[in-house]
């Protein structure tokens, strides 16, 4: 059997993004695609455009991510999370939320960030303490405790906090703590791992 023919039979004909069934495709999901249904996906022809040509992105159309995210197909896992990852740089706090709710098993993360630095063509102006580069879904520690204000909650330091987002200001980032979103000055975070 094909790998098209395995995708159409896995998707039940449809595209494993949107659930659209007309005009599909078989997307090989970098950065090393084999050729085979267990690296690929079916997407139909809108999806296909959008991850191609990021800047197209219509964040009404992806909302289709909130029911992909739990597929259990790591290819499908893999390209929700990125592009849930591109929505949220953009803008989109609905779509950071999904990415704070999924969860993938460790080579699945590897996969989906093996690209990452792609996506980021430019280094990051974002510096820790130590001046290293944050970038998007980087995990950092507070090196201080910090109240929050409208918050009524102090980030203790020693706190780690995962999945950061980036903001136009590169002295801040965006970040969970104690399940809350809240800007972090980079002045108060080291890098970890």
């Amino acid at each position: 059997m094909s790998t098209e023919q395995t995708l159409l039979q896995r998707s039940n004909s449809a595209c494993e993004l949107c659930s659209a069934n007309t005009d599909l495709h078989v997307y090989e999901v970098p950065p090393t695609p084999d050729g085979s249904a267990e690296q690929a996906i079916l997407t139909c022809q809108v999806c296909q455009d959008q991850i191609d040509a990021p800047e197209t992105m219509d964040a009404n159309h992806w909302r289709c991510l909130n029911d992909a995210m739990w597929k259990p197909v790591d290819a499908v896992q893999v390209m929700a999370w990125r592009l849930l990852k591109r929505l949220s740089a953009q803008g989109e706090a609905w779509a950071q939320d999904l990415v704070d709710m999924m969860y993938l098993e460790e080579e699945v993360q590897q996969w989906a960030q093996a690209t990452e630095s792609d996506d980021n063509d430019l280094p990051s102006d974002h510096k820790d303490s130590n001046g290293a580069a944050l970038l998007a879904g980087d995990s950092v520690t507070l090196i201080k405790d910090l109240d929050v204000k409208g918050a009524n909650f102090t980030a203790k330091r020693g706190t780690m906090v995962k999945n950061i987002s980036l903001t136009d200001n590169p002295e801040q980032i965006e970040g969970r703590v104690n399940g809350t979103r809240i800007v972090l000055l980079t002045k108060f975070l080291k890098k970890s791992g």
